[in-house]
């Protein structure tokens, strides 16, 4: 394992800010190996004493270290089973932001990514009105055979890749250290860790597919009548330039603002929250990232999203679990949030429904003894991942950024409506879900469907008899001028012809009963 002088600076640059942070301080050396409790204890003499410990000093040292940590921490608080939840709601707060880099590198960046001179993309480009770690956004005009419009244009950081690229090897070698010295390090999984943060950094500095995600989830919500997200301009997009419809509204940070324009606050957190849980389960695509700042409201009152970088996808079987285990509190039927969970595999089935249901039951009661603006349906998930660890659940990554994006999605539809009625606010659109994806009529298009592949396999029914007979036909042939098969080849490709045959049969029975259990139904 190679580690030279930079990978030995770097990390002892960060190494020391974590110490000077406060992040060891809680650490008893011991109760630590001795090869960890000497560090800790040189790390706790030069703490700050001036500021608080734990997870926050995490924060900040994060904060500090650089845009590769920052990136770090905010993955880190998707996944609370490997820094707890303590940690993870902490590593929430990471903001990710920088110092603009001048026009200049920005106009030579965008003529190289897009090949043409800058006065043939713009009428203008203005200066950065916002910076983060891998980009930064500036307003322009653009010409369109409509007429000139204001456009977003987002830049990537010159040299961020190389920069990522550097730190993402020192968190490789730290990983590798882990797991080859620390049971705690393999059970974890750290590698692991730094490779889908590896492919995240990768994602999120090819601008070609913050675009592909903008225009998906445009064509999503396209016929929301309370939700907005802005049209990408491909011609001018490229790998590292994103430009997009320049929103025009007033950002839910500026609730002054917000107000002044006229606005119903407490309609806009409604439709948050609503829009969010929409997007989970009727898309299965989610803004990952619907903090204050990524979110506006225009002159029609319609919420628009920015910044499509942090994406979430659930798959059919997610969100009906989804869907079921919110119905499920919703309504107190915690034996049917308990048998969800082991339909769905994520609880192994060597423990007990009853007990689990009781367990869910312990969660889900003390939620209906309390005023309805302090139920958190973010804190109702967090709870359930606590229980179902206790049960063997394994944590779903897709599941825990769900969790997480609900976390602020509600923070933000509250500080619109501090009396929000989480329950009452959820329960039509997880109502609507259900019905159409678990309905009657739900089963009825889902045979439809299965009896539409079956007649497609039927189609192929007799091109594979055909082909099997030639095959025969060949063989047959190849054995006449003294190729000989065995008897067991022969017995198996005769196997294979009549368990093709079969398996049309098997689907055009399995059509027919369905049909027959959904008419007596």
């Amino acid at each position: 394992m190679f580690f030279g002088l930079g990978h030995f600076l770097r990390l002892a640059r960060a190494g020391y800010i974590l110490a000077r942070e406060g992040v060891f301080a809680g650490l008893d050396p011991a109760l630590l190996p001795p090869a960890a409790g000497l560090p800790v204890r040189l790390a706790n003499l030069i703490a700050r004493k001036d500021v608080g410990g734990g997870a926050t000093a995490l924060v900040r040292a994060f904060a500090q270290i650089g845009p590769s940590y920052v990136k770090l921490g905010q993955f880190l608080a998707t996944r609370p089973d490997i820094v707890g939840g303590e940690i993870a709601n902490a590593l929430t707060a990471l903001q990710d932001r920088m110092q603009p880099f001048g026009r200049e590198a920005a106009v030579a960046i965008i003529e190289k990514s897009l090949g043409r001179p800058i006065d043939q993309l713009f009428v203008s480009l203005g200066e950065p009105v916002a910076a983060a770690s891998v980009a930064q956004v500036h307003m322009a005009i653009a010409r369109y055979p409509d007429g000139e419009r204001k456009v977003a244009v987002k830049v990537l950081r010159p040299g961020v890749e190389a920069h990522f690229a550097r730190d993402l090897a020192d968190m490789y070698l730290v990983a590798r250290l882990a797991e080859r010295y620390s049971s705690e390090g393999r059970r974890l999984r750290a590698v692991e860790v730094v490779d889908t943060l590896a492919r995240t950094v990768k994602l999120e500095t090819d601008f070609r597919l913050e675009a592909a995600a903008a225009s998906e989830f445009r064509d999503n919500v396209a016929n929301d009548p309370d939700f907005h997200a802005p049209h990408v301009d491909w011609d001018r997009t490229a790998k590292d330039v994103l430009t997009l419809e320049w929103i025009e509204g007033a950002p839910l940070s500026d609730l002054a603002r917000v107000a002044a324009e006229g606005h119903d606050l407490k309609e806009l957190g409604r439709t948050v929250l609503q829009s969010f849980l929409r997007h989970a389960m009727r898309d299965g695509f989610f803004h990952a990232d619907m903090h204050q700042g990524n979110l506006f409201v225009d002159k029609e009152g319609r919420i628009v999203a920015i910044d499509f970088g942090i994406m979430g996808r659930l798959g059919l079987k997610e969100r009906r679990f989804l869907a079921e285990i919110l119905y499920g509190f919703i309504t107190r039927d915690y034996r049917r949030v308990a048998e969800v969970h082991f339909e769905a595999g994520y609880v192994p089935p060597i423990h007990s429904v009853e007990e689990f249901s009781q367990a869910l039951r312990a969660i889900g009661e003390p939620l209906h003894t309390v005023n309805a603006s302090d139920i958190s349906m973010a804190r109702l998930l967090t709870l359930l991942f606590e229980v179902t660890a206790l049960f063997d659940m394994r944590t779903r990554t897709e599941l825990v950024l769900l969790q997480k994006t609900m976390v602020v999605a509600e923070g933000v539809a509250r500080t619109l409506d501090p009396k929000l009625n989480i329950w009452k606010t959820s329960d039509p659109v997880v109502r609507d879900w259900i019905e159409s994806n678990l309905g009657p009529m739900a089963k009825v298009e889902d045979a439809g469907k299965s009896a539409v592949e079956t007649v497609k396999l039927a189609t192929r029914l007799p091109k594979v008899l055909h082909d099997a007979e030639t095959a025969l036909a060949h063989l047959s042939n190849q054995a006449a001028r003294g190729v000989e098969l065995s008897a067991h080849s022969l017995e198996e490709l005769s196997r294979q012809r009549h368990a093709a045959v079969n398996r049309f049969l098997f689907w055009i029975a399995a059509i027919v009963f369905t049909a027959v259990w959904l008419l007596k139904r």
